[in-house]
């Protein structure tokens, strides 16, 4: 008695007698296992034979030379494919933008996210704070040692240093000036 096997088909799954003089009898034959047999062959075919891609690119340009307007044809007879493919083609373009937004491997985020510009700094006293502020400017000044610097491109971005230049710090020494402390 032959051994019967099961279709590779998910959707199937049946139970087949194959036969012998197929080698490798994996599908039962239903129209629909015998179709999806056939396209898993060429989806297969056509990522690995590049002379049989390239036979079957030639046969669909001209295969479109001789039906030059049958798309417009098949979107004037089934409207429902029109609007379904709108709509498809929106959710895309929607995923292709989300995309653009994610992080790249090779992409880092500064340390300090302080952008350049002037920002006014109010010292304060407890819960006080003074009416008079002071108005430095932050420069954001990358430091480009090559000893820093390893062999992988993530690592030989150093981090950024920030400098701040004010009014006063150009007036005083430095030493007595309230922002130019070191330590708490």
């Amino acid at each position: 008695m032959t051994q019967k096997i099961r279709c590779s088909n998910p959707n199937c799954r049946r139970l087949f007698v194959p036969d012998p003089r197929v080698k490798n009898h994996r599908y039962c034959g239903r129209k629909e296992c015998r179709r999806l047999r056939k396209q898993r062959w060429q989806s297969e075919k056509m990522k690995t034979d590049p002379d049989y891609r390239k036979n079957q690119q030639e046969s669909h340009q001209c295969w479109m030379e001789q039906n030059r307007d049958y798309y417009q044809g098949y979107r004037a007879k089934n409207p429902q494919y029109v609007t379904r493919n709108r709509l498809l083609q929106k959710l895309r373009d929607q995923k292709r933008r989300d995309r653009r937004n994610l992080a790249k491997m090779d992409e880092s985020n500064p340390l300090y996210p302080v952008k350049p510009g002037y920002y006014h700094l109010i010292p304060a006293r407890g819960d006080l704070a003074k009416m008079d502020s002071i108005s430095p400017q932050y420069l954001l000044i990358p430091d480009t040692s090559p000893l820093l610097a390893k062999k992988d491109s993530m690592d030989s971005i150093s981090f950024f240093t920030i400098e701040c230049m004010t009014k006063e710090a150009a007036i005083h020494d430095g030493k007595n000036h309230p922002l130019s402390r070191s330590g708490p």
